[in-house]
């Protein structure tokens, strides 16, 4: 995957100036893109963040860059009902070519070392046979609400699964691939006491101590904003999406906790509608039942195939525990949006724009580049 340009934009304020003295801004950002304008409400945002990767062959092994670090580690995100990674993540697959673009690579190569093995409490040798890249702000940048876009090259070729290339955001207080730091962290995003709720997430407003300096009575988690995630390949249009969707598309998804099951759509169907209807029988209005105000446009339609996870009691082979009494619902909320063969060849901006809190929303946008041929057409 290739990425050309990241950029980030809050609305104006003091903690914004200050974030632009300390130098997060990339220099070679274009001035035309250090403010934009909300496609939302207008609101004008003002550049906070930006890496434009022009740089060749930048290194992010951990400690090598301010702003970013490349894992080098297994991915264990895995369950005992099924999936699991096939790649070791390996820094070196991360790194900057001289036309300006941060390119994460993939590709069929050994790996071999020794990890201790929590159930049977002994060091064992393991392998992977594929390397891969995974690239973090985590604990350098934090993106707290604005708007985020980059400009992406979908790697692969569109007919071809096996490969989820993803672009996503993650609370600060887990790590992703670090399983046990989400165990009951994530996706949660929850401020109540609900003492049937307490055990399953781990920081709750039940608890009058929450550990590491956190505020007592004070419900945090690690929710999860996907801008893009692929999925690559072949077939003819999906069943119960509207307008029609097949493969290639990317999701793009709000994951959060605890789940909401009032209203609960279940897999393969669209969420129920209530439509209001005047009195000669046209319709007024469209309204979801589930979550409120959820709509499409475009060549794009409500995700019918994955409402959320259920994180049950886990099993011992697992990388975290989670008795009953820890177990719960999570949420998925997203959209599919169609992609073609030039998703794979040119950039293309994806945005999101996040309005944060109680009242707040969260919208996906995406555009092309116009590309010019030596004959400037």
């Amino acid at each position: 995957m290739k990425s050309r340009s990241l950029l980030l934009l809050a609305a104006s304020t003091t903690t914004a100036i200050t974030v632009v003295q300390a130098g997060w801004i990339d220099e070679d950002t274009p001035p035309h893109l250090r403010t934009t304008t909300s496609l939302v409400d207008g609101t004008e945002y003002h550049l906070v963040m930006s890496d434009e990767f022009n740089i060749p062959n930048r290194t992010f092994a951990d400690g090598d860059d301010p702003m970013w670090t490349a894992l080098d580690k297994s991915d264990d995100d895995y369950s005992a009902s099924g999936g699991g990674a096939l790649h070791f993540y390996n820094s070196s697959m991360v790194s900057t070519t001289p036309d300006g673009m941060l390119t994460i690579r993939s590709v069929m190569d050994k790996t071999e070392w020794t990890h201790y093995d929590e159930v049977d409490k002994e060091y064992k040798k393991t392998k992977k046979h594929f390397k891969s890249g995974n690239i973090q702000s985590w604990n350098k940048f934090c993106f707290t609400g604005g708007i985020i876009e980059v400009d992406v090259i979908l790697p692969g070729e569109p007919d071809i699964g096996g490969l989820w290339p993803a672009v996503w955001m993650l609370g600060n207080l887990g790590r992703a691939t670090y399983e046990g730091s989400t165990n009951n962290l994530w996706p949660w995003s929850y401020d109540k006491c609900d003492r049937k709720k307490q055990e399953s997430q781990v920081i709750s407003a039940c608890n009058k101590a929450n550990h590491y300096g956190l505020n007592p009575e004070q419900g945090r988690g690690a929710t999860e904003i996907d801008v893009i995630e692929l999925m690559a390949g072949t077939g003819g249009d999906l069943p119960e999406t509207y307008p029609p969707i097949r493969l290639p598309y990317v999701d793009m998804t709000l994951q959060v906790a605890p789940g909401i099951p009032e209203n609960r759509p279940q897999s393969g169907s669209q969420p129920v509608r209530n439509i209001a209807k005047t009195r000669s029988g046209f319709a007024t209005a469209i309204a979801e039942n589930w979550y409120d105000n959820l709509t499409v446009a475009g060549n794009t339609s409500l995700n019918p195939f994955f409402y959320g996870t259920y994180l049950g009691v886990t099993k011992p082979n697992e990388p975290v525990t989670r008795n009953k009494n820890q177990a719960f619902q999570a949420d998925a909320v997203g959209a599919m949006k169609q992609l073609v063969p030039e998703h794979f060849k040119t950039p293309h901006t994806f945005r999101v724009e996040w309005q944060p809190g109680r009242g707040g929303r969260l919208d996906w946008f995406t555009k092309s580049h116009m590309r010019l041929d030596e004959n400037g057409n």
